[in-house]
């Protein structure tokens, strides 16, 4: 009777972990991180993209790949405070695990490159790459004037006619006052500025401005006069301008944190390309719009900001390199 009651007791005391390990539920966790290149130098410190993000042992996980920025986000199921190993592959970079002991903190991981055998001959020359520019077009905008129109309008009212709380009236509410209007519509393709508004003609000081719609320009301006004495003349007068656009060439130059460019154009530029001396010859590169601009001398990539700034990151290949 004693040892059945002992198998018993083992039999239990066996059965809570099982079940608990069974009852465990995991929640779905978000690791975020970027990956770098290796090195005790900031400047060097360039976002890797391409990189292969796992969980180790878990299959099931998907993978996460980092993009241009070197950014990565990568969701799993997780238990509750279990610790996780990422994994980090890349074909030109030596492997690297990094072991997590939460989701909530970010993962910066730096993967070393991986060094390729001296060859036992005579060391290759590198092709020199000097004086690299960024050249692009953007739309400008230009004002070109076309002379000027001028309209006479009248406000037409009795003064000194009470106002008795009828709308509308002088600004004290004493007097019976009117209001009158007139507009401007400017031909195609044009645009009014410098606008103005006089009265030059009867009893101008019991008259203001009640509505401004023309200060600011465009193709349609209007005003209206209130006015609570006898009839009064305005002068409405605008300057014409015609929009003229036209591409504009900005120069700019990348800068450069060992070998690698960095440089940005603004979300309107067209026509993006690249002038250097390569080998002392002067070449024009032009950056197709791709995600993977091509060059004979260097690996860029092409990512879009939040503000959709296009930021270029190019890297030298074996064989080049940079000179003052």
């Amino acid at each position: 009777m004693v040892i059945i009651v002992a198998l018993a007791a083992w039999a239990a005391g066996c059965a809570v972990p099982v079940l608990l390990n069974h009852f465990v539920v995991k929640q779905t966790v978000t690791v975020r991180g970027a990956v770098v290149v290796r090195s005790d130098d900031v400047d060097k410190q360039v976002p890797i993209r391409d990189v292969t993000v796992t969980i180790e042992d878990d299959p099931t996980a998907p993978a996460a790949t980092s993009g241009p920025t070197g950014f990565f986000e990568l969701q799993f199921e997780n238990r509750r405070g279990e610790p996780f190993i990422l994994q980090f592959r890349h074909p030109e970079y030596m492997p690297l695990d990094r072991i997590m002991l939460t989701a909530t903190r970010l993962c910066l991981a730096d993967m070393a490159p991986i060094l390729e055998p001296s060859p036992a001959t005579l060391p290759v020359r590198q092709v020199p790459i000097a004086n690299v520019t960024v050249r692009y077009s953007v739309k400008a905008t230009t004002l070109l004037n076309t002379g000027s129109v001028a309209k006479t309008f009248h406000v037409s009212n009795k003064g000194n006619v009470p106002c008795n709380g009828h709308y509308p009236c002088s600004p004290d509410g004493k007097w019976k006052a009117s209001i009158g209007s007139a507009s401007l519509e400017a031909p195609s393709g044009n645009v009014f500025s410098n606008a103005r508004v006089s009265c030059i003609a009867g009893p101008c000081p019991f008259t203001r401005i009640r509505s401004d719609g023309f200060s600011g320009g465009g193709p349609s301006i209007h005003v209206a006069i209130l006015n609570w004495s006898d009839p009064t003349v305005f002068l409405f007068e605008a300057e014409v301008f015609r929009l003229m656009r036209s591409g504009s060439v900005r120069v700019s130059y990348p800068v450069v944190f060992g070998p690698t460019l960095h440089f940005t154009v603004p979300a309107d530029a067209e026509g993006v390309y690249l002038e250097a001396d390569v080998d002392h010859d002067s070449i024009v590169f032009p950056l197709a719009p791709t995600s993977e601009p091509l060059l004979s001398w260097a690996a860029c990539s092409e990512a879009v900001t939040a503000d959709h700034t296009k930021a270029y990151q190019c890297s030298l290949k074996p064989g080049y390199t940079l000179v003052k």
